[in-house]
């Protein structure tokens, strides 16, 4: 049985918000719907979500500016709505990254039909990344394009780890207190250790495979 995906609906109109929410659900997604700009960032951090519909006039906080929070810990696609196709030129002009624009008042059929097609991009990019690396947390084992590599016990814990949370980025923090649950005393210098060790025992296998990137003041995370 296939899991439905999860779809947040940032929008502070209700009524649109609710209507768009009622055509997802009855096509098999499961929805939670926000009407303000504060609480959406600190939502996500807490939740799963596969989609995010976003809204770019919003209370408290604007679609921008919430965007640009969300791709400093996550990559999950984000469709862009407004109600003024002129915005759509712009924030195509400023080179967001959005998944999809779309333009109130919309048809929430058409929006359907855009999230299934996000998400069957997405999935399909899901195999590519099963046909280049295979993680095995039964047996502890990690191929890489066929070939067994060879980890420790904490290489092994943080590629599952980054694996398993493929769009979120981790500060090294997050990842020590992930492989070392015993409390011992450990520096950032032991993390970026393990990282340039599972780098180079997975290049040795491909040099083009490099599945963890460096975010530059953040930390790390999952890049195939």
């Amino acid at each position: 049985m296939l899991m439905s995906k999860h779809v947040l609906i940032v929008e502070d109109e209700e009524s649109l918000a609710q209507v768009l929410s009622e055509y997802l659900s009855q096509s098999g997604f499961v929805t939670k719907v926000i009407n303000d700009g504060e609480s959406v960032v600190s939502w996500v951090k807490g939740n799963r979500v596969d989609l995010i519909i976003l809204d770019l006039m919003l209370p408290g906080k604007n679609g921008l500016d919430i965007y640009r929070e969300l791709r400093t810990f996550t990559g999950v696609p984000v469709v862009m709505a407004t109600a003024r196709v002129d915005e759509i030129d712009r924030l195509i002009g400023l080179e967001l990254g959005a998944d999809d624009y779309i333009c109130k008042p919309y048809s929430p059929r058409e929006v359907v039909v855009r999230v299934k097609n996000i998400l069957r991009r997405a999935g399909e990019s899901e195999k590519e990344v099963a046909d280049i690396l295979s993680i095995n947390e039964a047996t502890m084992q990690v191929l890489v394009k066929g070939k067994e590599v060879s980890l420790t016990r904490a290489e092994f814990r943080l590629l599952a780890h980054f694996y398993e949370h493929k769009e979120q980025v981790f500060s090294r923090d997050q990842l020590m207190s992930q492989i070392y649950s015993d409390n011992r005393v450990v520096t950032d210098r032991t993390i970026d250790s393990h990282i340039k060790n599972l780098r180079r025992k997975i290049q040795n296998i491909d040099a083009e495979v490099d599945c963890i990137q460096s975010i530059y003041g953040v930390g790390y995370k999952f890049a195939l």
